[in-house]
């Protein structure tokens, strides 16, 4: 298996997902301890959803033997109409954790948390965009938006859903196409979800990156041990 000498690991989907928690843990001091990472990092079958859920036993393991000492995964909740939904998904973990000793312990949308029968640290779950509904990385983006930045965002929706039928993306991919769309129209085209942190395109006072930032910390932070 693939090896790292943080022992701290966060676990998303996709290499979108990997680059913006990368810039969200450098902003909050966590990027020297806290690894971000894709199932094939660490020698999962692939990166995907149900690639996440596939290795999450594995890391488990591995947290109960001391080999990781903090962890947490990342998913989308999707859609129910395509197999998904945030209740579903969340069902589907706690059925993974449970035989390693873990049981859900808090369930909000300031994050998901699981806590341990014999004393490990907590496992975190978030389940974008909130906890609460449907969608993906995207949504969050599409709630945390600065206030300088949703008159812009607007005329990427109106443009989004100006254009010719039949749209070739499923519904549930609206916002993957807003967000793209509002990204494409910055300084720096053509870059990734990260850049809407690295630019400053993100409301850092707002609740939703509030909660975020708390989930993270309560995982992560060095002072707890």
């Amino acid at each position: 298996m693939a090896t790292t000498s943080i022992d701290r690991i966060l676990l998303v989907e996709g290499e979108a997902d990997r680059a913006f928690f990368e810039q969200i843990c450098r902003v909050v001091g966590l990027n020297t301890s806290v690894k971000v990472a894709l199932p094939k990092d660490l020698a999962g079958s692939h990166n995907s959803k149900e690639g996440v859920f596939n290795h999450l036993p594995v890391l488990l393991a591995q947290l109960a033997d001391g080999q990781i000492t903090r962890l947490a995964v990342v998913v989308d909740a999707d859609s129910e109409a395509n197999g998904g939904g945030y209740e579903l998904t969340i069902g589907r973990v706690e059925k993974i954790v449970a035989p390693y000793g873990f049981a859900l312990a808090a369930h909000t949308v300031s994050g998901i948390v699981f806590q341990h029968n014999d004393g490990l640290a907590d496992f975190g779950l978030w389940v974008m965009p909130n906890n609460a509904d449907e969608g993906m990385l995207e949504d969050w983006i599409k709630q945390s938006i600065h206030p300088d930045e949703q008159g812009l965002f607007a005329h990427a929706e109106a443009v989004v859903a100006a254009l010719p039928q039949p749209q070739k993306f499923k519904p549930i991919r609206r916002s993957k196409a807003e967000v793209a769309t509002w990204l494409a129209w910055q300084k720096q085209p053509g870059h990734g979800l990260y850049r809407a942190v690295e630019d400053g395109l993100i409301d850092t006072i707002g609740i939703h990156y509030k909660n975020l930032v708390a989930w993270l910390g309560h995982i992560y932070r060095p002072s707890q041990g």
